[in-house]
């Protein structure tokens, strides 16, 4: 199995950047058994819209993970309670609506997708660690003891994502970053065989400052006034990785990160 994973799809030039590079990444690597996209930051910014889900799901992409900025426009609420190929992060209240893991099937492969948020530097919300040891049984008593699972970790510290990696280590397929727009380097496969990665980065405008236009982040910085933040449209390129995964065990053989300038 060959999973595509993108970092956060950031505003209207990540959308362009993803719909660029997919069909690219498609030929180069042979096609993809799962398309997975992070997708909070795809609607100017902040959260998501119904059309916006419908473009991505045009594109091709079989399901989308999130983060806190999911909670941002409260009219996607209905849809992000009723599909079942968008994911919030579980460890969020049961009264929050969607879900924060399943199984996706295409082409009569299963995997299972589990998105995650830190605490640290992040909004109060429940302990990661303990919310991932029931969702993989849960996904596991569906899906079976070799079931594929993707994690996405939507958090700040390097830490707090590396810890989980290991905590998990052997029974997920990978446990990869999301949240900072910033792809780390530091891309392994854990020794019981679960592939990281810190952060798989941004899909979208790398000319600024991580998405966003720097004349428009300045004046936060120079004097702490709440600025109006633009998206950036200069050096699109999308970010992320795919992961080979063994389909007999359900474990990781290869991960490799992806920039690909668009």
């Amino acid at each position: 199995m060959k999973i595509l994973f993108s970092g956060d799809v950031a505003w209207s030039s990540g959308r362009k950047a993803l719909k660029t590079a997919l069909p690219i990444l498609k030929q180069e690597h042979g096609g993809f058994d799962f398309i997975i996209v992070n997708c909070e930051n795809a609607a100017h910014g902040k959260g998501m819209t119904d059309k916006i889900f419908a473009e991505l799901i045009s594109y091709g992409v079989d399901a989308m993970t999130s983060g806190n900025h999911i909670w941002d426009k409260m009219g996607f609420y209905p849809t992000l309670h009723a599909e079942t190929r968008i994911f919030r992060p579980a460890n969020y209240a049961p009264s929050c609506p969607g879900r924060g893991y399943g199984i996706i099937e295409r082409k009569g492969k299963k995997i299972g997708i589990l998105n995650l948020e830190g605490q640290i530097f992040m909004p109060p919300i429940d302990n990661p660690f303990l919310c991932a040891d029931a969702a993989i049984e849960s996904l596991k008593a569906e899906g079976g003891e070799n079931l594929p699972i993707f994690v996405d970790i939507h958090a700040e510290a390097t830490s707090e994502k590396l810890a989980l990696a290991f905590y998990l280590d052997g029974r997920v397929s990978a446990v990869v970053g999301t949240h900072t727009h910033v792809q780390t380097a530091d891309e392994k496969v854990f020794p019981k065989g679960t592939a990281y990665l810190s952060d798989a980065g941004m899909t979208g405008g790398h000319g600024g400052v991580i998405g966003v236009k720097y004349e428009s982040v300045l004046p936060k910085f120079l004097d702490g006034l709440p600025s109006q933040f633009e998206g950036c449209e200069e050096d699109l390129a999308f970010n992320g990785v795919i992961v080979d995964i063994d389909d007999a065990s359900g474990l990781a053989e290869k991960i490799t990160r992806i920039q690909l300038k668009t």
